[in-house]
């Protein structure tokens, strides 16, 4: 990452627009992916002004890789992907990439629900080569809605939902809701018309993550007013994905 992109990124939060996306791996080629992954494709992507924000491991599925890339507005969007995928890095490893991909087309185009709900990210990542793997879990949770998601959901998840599950012993790193916005980059397809409320929360470790769902379950007031309250606002149930970062991820805990 460049000096400038530091200074931009340090204590603020970084990313006005973000993709979340998830690959679906040929067996046993996920490690093959993120070890090509953090040796090439995190400062070749940054020093045209993007941001790798984190990459990982779904738990749930030794076939899924997952990572978060955000950009400062939808027009860099376009100029940095264009670079990136017209440029030397991509074009010398692309088919050891894609080689290890089944589908890459799960990907959705986000926005921070506030202007002060976008990730934080600081200006330190291990460096290349680095093998230790943080212990640190980290959960999206997707919520499907039917309409766009206003001020209304947000606000429900602020005042509502957010107490409670940091009450049990989630921290809140980032939510984030569709970002409207047309995909100005054809060539990578992304979801389209898809409402959906995403928050991102850690964990110290995977036990963690299993006391705090005991402790929702035997919460009375999730178990009551919220979890009500999210099955009339949701069309479809929630998407968890369980995610461990990779030893390169910049938000790893």
């Amino acid at each position: 990452m460049t000096k400038s992109t530091n200074q931009h990124l340090e204590g603020r939060t970084c990313c006005p627009v973000v993709e979340l996306r998830q690959y679906k791996l040929h067996p046993e080629k996920r490690d093959v992916l993120i070890e090509l992954f953090d040796r090439e494709f995190v400062e070749s992507q940054e020093v045209l002004g993007m941001q790798v924000i984190g990459q990982f491991r779904d738990l749930d599925d030794p076939n899924r890789f997952v990572w978060l890339r955000g950009f400062r507005n939808m027009a860099e969007r376009a100029e940095g992907l264009s670079a990136f995928y017209g440029g030397p890095v991509w074009k010398a490893h692309r088919g050891t990439a894609n080689a290890t991909m089944i589908d890459s087309d799960n990907v959705l185009l986000l926005r921070p629900a506030r202007p002060e709900s976008g990730f934080v990210v600081g200006p330190d990542r291990p460096p290349p080569g680095s093998s230790e793997v943080p212990a640190a879990l980290i959960v999206a949770t997707i919520y499907y809605s039917n309409e766009q998601t206003g001020d209304d959901s947000v606000d429900f998840f602020e005042q509502t939902l957010k107490p409670v599950l940091v009450d049990t012993g989630a921290s809140i790193l980032a939510y984030l809701v569709t970002e409207s916005s047309a995909n100005n980059f054809p060539a990578l397809p992304v979801r389209e018309g898809e409402n959906v409320f995403i928050w991102f929360s850690l964990f110290r470790d995977q036990m963690a993550y299993q006391d705090h769902c005991a402790a929702l379950f035997t919460s009375a007031r999730w178990r009551g007013e919220v979890s009500q309250e999210i099955t009339r606002r949701l069309r479809k149930p929630p998407e968890v994905l369980k995610l461990s970062p990779t030893a390169r991820s910049q938000l790893r805990g």
